[in-house]
């Protein structure tokens, strides 16, 4: 029994072992096979990986690029309205043109207004149109605040990039047309074709020329920005305090004017009642006191 029960426990032990060593032969043949599995995977990953890193610098270059290239080819017309507070609206106008020049801009317009003009009490007054290059237009702006006080500030912006590039087409295209018109001309041999020629040479030429008239005067105002100041005199009124006799008797100055205009302002509005009413009833009362003495005659 003893020998049959070492020989069923070398049987088992055997048995295990045998079984071990099968299963660590499958996992080192799993692995084997894992290994070249993962190897593609990994270079599949790495190819996939590699064409993904390969497209997106050659996609976002051209979007980095065409993205700075698309800012820096709008075309922008912008246009600041400005209120300033000053001391002298004058001196302070001569300050703005200087700071335009200064720019390298321009003045396109200058009004000034003294104090009590057109026939009435008004402070000094000043208005100006400048033109400064876009670039330094918020240097300018900047500066406008030591001339005075900037109580209103408007700037607009319109994007004209969609007129700008119409225009640039059309007078490429006409620029084109004039110039095989013009070979055409020069070939051409019989009168009559030669002064058909010639008519629509000055025609399309006549219409080239104003499409590079608006589109100078397009460039131009893209490239200078418009400023329109308002310079506006400070009112220093003289100011008296509430309490104390000076504010007592401005006080009743004030409420006795007050009265005089509420009555003068009374005495118009009756007046035309007094005359429509008051004459008949006069007219009344003196033919009624006639009666009465002629009765008592």
């Amino acid at each position: 029994m003893r020998r049959l029960r070492w020989m069923l426990a070398l049987l088992v032990a055997a048995l295990l072992l045998a079984g071990c060593t099968s299963g660590s032969g499958g996992a080192e043949s799993a692995e084997g096979v894992a290994a070249p599995g993962q190897d593609a995977g990994d270079g599949a990953g790495g190819e996939a990986g590699g064409g993904a890193g390969g497209e997106a610098p050659a996609g976002g270059d051209p979007a980095t690029g065409g993205g700075s290239g698309a800012d820096a080819d709008r075309q922008v017309v912008t246009e600041v309205d400005a209120t300033v507070v000053v001391d002298d609206p004058t001196a302070a106008a001569d300050q703005v043109v200087r700071l335009a020049e200064s720019a390298g801009g321009r003045v396109d317009q200058r009004r000034q207004r003294a104090a009590g003009a057109e026939g009435m009490e008004s402070l000094p007054s000043a208005w100006l149109t400048v033109r400064v290059p876009a670039a330094d237009l918020t240097t300018v702006l900047d500066d406008l605040r030591e001339v005075g006080e900037v109580r209103e500030l408007d700037a607009a912006t319109t994007d004209v990039t969609t007129t700008t590039r119409d225009l640039d087409s059309r007078i490429k295209a006409l620029q084109t047309s004039v110039d095989r018109l013009l070979a055409i001309m020069a070939d051409a041999k019989d009168t009559a074709a030669l002064l058909a020629t010639e008519s629509e040479i000055s025609a399309r030429q006549a219409e080239l020329e104003s499409l590079q008239s608006e589109r100078a005067h397009l460039a131009d105002r893209v490239s200078m920005s418009t400023l329109r100041v308002d310079l506006i005199a400070k009112d220093a009124p003289v100011v008296v305090e509430a309490g104390g006799f000076l504010g007592g008797l401005r006080t009743g100055w004030d409420a006795l004017v007050t009265t005089i205009d509420g009555v003068l302002v009374a005495l118009g509005v009756l007046l035309p009642w007094l005359v429509v009413v008051g004459v008949p009833l006069g007219v009344a009362w003196v033919l009624r006191r006639r009666r009465r003495r002629v009765s008592a005659a």
